[in-house]
């Protein structure tokens, strides 16, 4: 097996230590999927730049968050869905809505559900929606736009869980108590 490097702001590369000193002084921790992409500068630099631009899509916090645990889920990513469960209680995201994700079940609020359908529709078949797919997200009161922004949600969520795989990275205290695993899903998809 090989063994990816969780770099602290001292052993980084030197394009990565300011990222990773800004986590650090934002957090008061710096998160082990940092710690691998730091390897890669620009993964690093690409990821958190692409999350902060998503953050200013227009979808709300609990939006968001279905997009990125869904293809969290469907990705497999125990690290990010852990980590995602914490961010969701702190965002606001309700417990019902988390409970739903975290378990691949329907969703109760119809337009939610409608998201996460559509979410699972764009990983699955790679961004190839057929037109139903696309009228049925349309028809639940979402906008061309939000299409591509499930795109663009997407998209981070392919460099954060593949990093994961790879990297083999190692959850983080702070997120332990949020653990998750693929034998949590009582109903994928």
């Amino acid at each position: 097996m090989i063994n990816f490097k969780t770099h602290t702001i001292e052993s980084a590369p030197e394009r990565s230590k300011a990222i990773l000193q800004g986590t650090q002084d934002t957090l008061q921790f710096i998160p082990n999927l940092y710690a691998a992409m730091a390897e890669a500068p620009a993964l690093l630099e690409g990821y958190t730049t692409l999350a902060s631009i998503f953050d200013k899509t227009s979808f709300s916090e609990t939006e968001r968050q279905v997009i990125l645990m869904t293809n969290n889920m469907l990705n497999g990513c125990t690290y990010c869905m852990s980590a995602h469960t914490a961010l969701s209680e702190m965002g606001g995201v309700s417990g019902d809505v988390i409970d739903s994700l975290r378990a691949g079940t329907p969703i109760a609020d119809a337009r939610l559900e409608a998201l996460r359908q559509f979410a699972i529709v764009i990983n699955e078949t790679r961004g190839w929606p057929e037109h139903y797919d696309l009228e049925a997200f349309l028809n639940a009161g979402y906008t061309q736009r939000h299409v591509l922004e499930v795109v663009l949600g997407t998209a981070l969520k392919v460099m954060s869980n593949y990093t994961n795989h790879i990297a083999v990275t190692d959850l983080d205290k702070a997120f332990k108590p949020f653990e998750w695993n693929k034998t949590d899903l009582r109903g994928a998809a």
